[in-house]
């Protein structure tokens, strides 16, 4: 006796062919909301100005996961190769003497569109700008100018990734231009 096919199969399969192809594929919608890592640093202005914590919960209040951190102390070699994109600038040597005048906190977050949101959250990168256009912002909280602007953040997702490397050593080390000081 020979199996036949239910006359009901055919139906069932065009049926569950979405859910097929979903479990295959992957949900589309569901790679949008995957987790992105920033870098973010507290400058020398903000740990001396005692604004840690206070920063540190504005990041989590905002959905940020702090993955890793460390304080640094960096060297003029060290900090002159973080912001090597800015070293024929006339404000290299002011910038590599304010992030060598005191330790830094470095800290990796993770959350959906880490970047763009951390970003947002830091405001203009002169604070002076940022207490009128983005007053609640971080900058806006305890930033003086553009140089000393209390926190710095990545500026695309390879800065990203060069910058975490460069304090974390794990993530590819590519030398990528940013204009975030």
């Amino acid at each position: 006796m020979g199996s036949a096919a239910s006359p009901a199969a055919p139906s069932l399969f065009i049926s569950l062919l979405p859910l097929l192809l979903f479990l295959h594929h992957g949900c589309w919608s569901c790679r949008a909301v995957e987790s992105e890592r920033t870098l973010a640093m507290i400058k020398p202005d903000g740990l001396s100005g005692n604004y840690t914590e206070r920063i540190k919960e504005v990041i989590t209040e905002s959905g940020f996961d702090i993955v890793k951190e460390a304080v640094v102390r960096l060297d003029a070699e060290r900090a002159s190769l973080f912001y090597v994109e800015h070293s024929g600038r006339s404000f290299f040597d002011s910038l590599v003497k304010y992030m060598t005048s005191g330790p830094v906190l470095v800290m990796v977050l993770e959350r959906p569109d880490a970047i763009l949101h951390w970003r947002a959250l830091i405001g203009p990168t002169d604070a002076r700008k940022a207490k009128t256009s983005h007053p609640n912002s971080i900058r806006a909280m305890c930033g003086l100018d553009s140089e000393k602007n209390c926190v710095h953040g990545s500026d695309s997702p390879q800065s990203a990734a060069r910058e975490i490397s460069f304090f974390f050593g794990d993530a590819r080390s590519d030398a990528v231009e940013h204009d975030e000081l």
